[in-house]
């Protein structure tokens, strides 16, 4: 039987905490259909241990293609890297701040097998403990995440798509949505696959989420205006009935939400104004309590 051959790409900026782990939950894949022929990691402007862990992995094989940059660009530079050096139909787009689960990328590619398919999204799930605020809030922003993406598909954190173009908008700063849209433009469907899981860490403090949050948000009114499109749980409606219909299914304090909705909505705002005023999130700021996953 011949596999199909994929291209794993992986942009990575200081992820010196959570990069050999991911290393190594690629290593630990479990593959009969699939093959992994190329891994790509642009390490941009990292100044911590990053270069050094992918290094020892490249001597190992498991990197085939490693770009150390000494200056940060950004992932929509670094993404776009990926897409040029990809020898591969399909790329899976892995972020360095996610452990992949032992199928994962099986279950993504095979999908792709319908011609008629351009882009497969996994389910990511916080590791956060779900007894304080911040845990609840990143476990119920990916609850609907998941409940809207069953009905709508919604692209993040790892995800497989044919290589059909040849960049994302350098000024990007949500690649993935970038990827969707114009995948999506050229006819082919997305499929979402909730088995295929993959951790990731939301923030723990208000300042890094609001960065978070601020920074996407900008960056969804930024494709809205360029490309017309607007994902799935970034509208505002849907967003609502799909919370008040799954209201009791949330584990946590309930109370909780109202937080939620308040440090959201303050958020898109202030994501509003930086997409008013210009200002672009290509390169982002680091938020350090995401960056490390204890599994």
């Amino acid at each position: 039987m011949v596999k199909i051959p994929i291209t794993i790409g992986i942009a990575a900026y200081n992820e010196g905490k959570n990069i050999e782990k991911l290393f190594h939950s690629i290593i630990g894949q479990k593959l009969s259909k699939v093959k992994i022929s190329q891994v790509i990691v642009v390490s941009s402007g990292s100044d911590d241990k990053t270069n050094n862990i992918a290094s020892l992995f490249s001597k190992k094989k498991l990197i085939t293609d490693l770009i150390l940059q000494k200056k940060r660009f950004g992932k929509a530079k670094a993404v776009n890297i990926i897409l040029n050096k990809a020898k591969e139909d399909i790329i899976v787009l892995v972020s360095a701040d996610v452990l992949l689960t032992p199928n994962v990328i099986e279950k993504l590619v095979l999908p792709l097998q319908n011609h008629k398919t351009g882009i497969v999204g996994s389910r990511p799930v916080p590791v956060n403990k779900i007894n304080n605020f911040f845990g609840f809030y990143a476990h119920m922003l990916w609850n609907l995440h998941h409940l809207i993406s069953l009905k709508n598909p919604k692209m993040g954190e790892c995800i497989a798509f044919r290589k059909v173009f040849k960049q994302i908008p350098v000024l990007s700063s949500v690649d993935e949505v970038n990827i969707e849209s114009i995948v999506k433009s050229q006819g082919y469907k997305a499929v979402y696959v909730p088995s295929a899981i993959v951790y990731n860490k939301g923030p723990d403090n208000f300042r890094d989420l609001i960065t978070v949050r601020r920074r996407i948000s900008a960056g969804h009114l930024a494709v809205k205006k360029e490309h017309g499109y607007t994902v799935s749980t970034f509208q505002g409606l849907k967003v609502i009935f799909f919370l008040l219909s799954n209201l009791f299914k949330l584990e946590g304090n309930k109370v909780w939400i109202v937080g939620v909705m308040v440090v959201e909505a303050y958020s898109r705002l202030l994501g509003w104004l930086d997409y008013k005023k210009g200002r672009k999130h290509t390169i982002w700021q680091m938020t350090e309590s995401t960056k490390k996953l204890d599994r």
